[in-house]
């Protein structure tokens, strides 16, 4: 009997001669592909070919414990939303002033350059005096003296007399205000030390003004002697400050106990002419 090539190549079962095609047949029903195979075939009783419908699939219990209230808001958050906008602004306006601030800070001290020398009193205006910055600490060189400055006064006293004060230590009254003081204010630890600087920068060895601002330099420190000798009662009751005069006195520092440099401790003295002091300055107002 001849092959049947159709049927090889529909990959069937070939049939035997003297048999049956129905005997290579199988009666069970086939698996339907998709949805379908996931029927099952009915119990007893049900007619053929009827399948059963899927189980329904059991709901879930709900759980019975308690579902936690969200955590409260906290911070710029928990602020209506106004208040946000106002928050937001406000921190704007501190980012920027502390960025303005450090940038006017870096430019006073950086070397000369073009805006330096194109806002340079714009800067030294928003420095001076709070935030003015002193590098001596870093210099390679830095300062190995204590200088003080000291005043005195020719007073009139209440009964027409005149008498001359001994000599106040400014600089010592500032130092013991200073220590042990954890916040010390800028006028307690610059303004004596920056008004002298002053006029040695404005005036020569003989105590001569170098230019207008000589002149200024010498009013500026007269005005602070003149207010120290009055907040401590140099003066007394009644009396009236006419002159002062005031000097520097300057001591080396000490050598370190391992250092072989040898120091003298001599203290150095620069005395200035005596100042009058102008009526209404002596009496608490400015001239």
């Amino acid at each position: 009997m001849k092959d049947h090539p159709a049927a090889a190549r529909a990959g069937l079962p070939e049939a035997h001669p003297g048999s049956s095609g129905d005997e290579n047949t199988d009666a069970r029903p086939r698996s339907l592909p998709g949805p379908a195979a996931e029927a099952v075939e009915a119990g007893p009783g049900a007619a053929p070919g009827e399948f059963a419908a899927p189980a329904a699939i059991p709901t879930p219990a709900p759980d019975p414990r308690p579902v936690p209230a969200p955590d409260p808001r906290t911070g710029v958050a928990a602020l209506s939303p106004r208040y946000q906008t106002v928050a937001a602004l406000a921190l704007a306006v501190v980012a920027v002033a502390v960025c303005v601030h450090l940038g006017m800070v870096f430019l006073h001290v950086a070397p000369s350059n073009t805006v330096t020398k194109t806002h340079g009193k714009a800067i030294d205006e928003w420095v001076y005096p709070e935030f003015e910055q002193n590098w001596k600490l870093f210099a390679p060189n830095p300062l190995q003296q204590n200088i003080a400055v000291q005043v005195r006064a020719d007073i009139r006293t209440a009964d027409g007399s005149s008498r001359t004060t001994a000599w106040y230590d400014l600089s010592a009254q500032d130092g013991r205000d200073i220590d042990g003081n954890l916040m010390p204010s800028h006028t307690q630890q610059n303004e004596l030390r920056r008004a002298w600087d002053f006029y040695l920068g404005s005036h020569d060895s003989d105590n001569r003004a170098l230019s207008p601002r000589g002149a200024l330099s010498e009013e500026y420190l007269r005005r602070i002697v003149v207010l120290r000798l009055e907040r401590g009662g140099a003066a007394g009751k009644g009396g009236l400050i006419e002159r002062v005069q005031v000097r520097s006195r300057t001591t080396n520092v000490p050598a370190p106990p391992w250092s072989a440099d040898k120091v003298s401790s001599t203290p150095a003295y620069r005395v200035l002419p005596w100042w009058s002091v102008p009526a209404a300055e002596a009496e608490g107002g400015v001239r």
